[in-house]
C-alpha cells in the first residue's frame, strides 16, 4: 500500500501536478519527489502506477521533466528549458490504433522508466493546445503552486481559495483593520 498523499493540492493535469510535488508548508520548502517512495505517492495519486514502477531511473527521468517544466511556467518561454523538454519527448511517441470504440492513440517507450516523465510533458503540450493562458502560478506571495484554470469564466488566482485564498483575503482585512485611524 503506497502511503497518502501529503501534497496541499492534488488533481490537477498530470503536468501541472508534477510541478506541485514541490510545495512550502509553515515556511518550509516540501519536496514528495525526494525517493522513489515519493514517486510512489505521485504516480499512485495521477493513476500513472497501474503503467509505470517507482524506481531510480524512472525518479531521475521524473525529476528531469519536472525541472524543464518547472523553467517553461516560470517564466514562460526560456529556450534551454523548452530543450530540455524536447529531450523528455523524444523517449516517447503516440502509436495510432483502431478499438472496438473507434481511432484511438496509444504512448509507446522504448524505455519504460521515462513514461511518467513522458506523459506529463505530452500533458503540458496539450494545455498550450487547450488554453496557455490558464495555466497559471498561484497568486500567493509565499506558494509554489500551480493550477490550469477550468472556472467558466477564467479568473482563477488561487491553488485553493480554502488556503491561500483565505490567507489573502486575512491579510487584507488586518492591514485594514490595523491601519492608525486619521484625526
Amino acid at each position: 500500500m503506497t502511503a497518502p498523499d501529503p501534497r496541499p493540492l492534488v488533481g490537477e493535469p498530470v503536468s501541472m501536478d508534477l510541478l506541485n510535488t514541490r510545495w512550502v508548508h509553515d515556511g518550509a520548502p516540501r519536496d514528495l519527489l525526494t525517493d522513489t517512495a515519493g514517486l510512489a505517492v505521485w504516480l499512485a495519486s495521477t493513476g500513472l502506477s497501474a503503467r509505470f514502477t517507482a524506481d531510480a531511473p524512472t525518479l531521475e527521468h521524473t525529476l528531469a521533466a519536472r525541472d524543464a517544466l518547472a523553467a517553461l511556467v516560470d517564466p514562460p518561454g526560456d529556450r534551454p528549458a523548452r530543450d530540455r523538454l524536447n529531450a523528455v519527448l523524444d523517449h516517447g511517441r503516440i502509436r495510432a490504433t483502431l478499438t472496438a470504440e473507434g481511432p484511438g492513440e496509444e504512448p509507446e517507450f522504448a524505455d519504460p522508466s521515462w513514461g511518467p516523465a513522458w506523459t506529463a510533458a505530452r500533458d503540458y503540450l496539450d494545455l498550450l493546445r487547450t488554453a496557455p493562458d490558464r495555466i497559471r502560478a498561484c497568486a500567493h506571495e509565499a506558494c509554489v503552486l500551480h493550477f490550469f484554470d477550468t472556472s467558466r469564466n477564467g479568473t482563477r488566482r488561487w491553488c485553493s481559495m480554502a488556503a491561500c485564498g483565505n490567507r489573502a483575503k486575512a491579510s487584507r482585512h488586518y492591514a485594514r483593520t490595523t491601519r492608525p485611524k486619521e484625526a
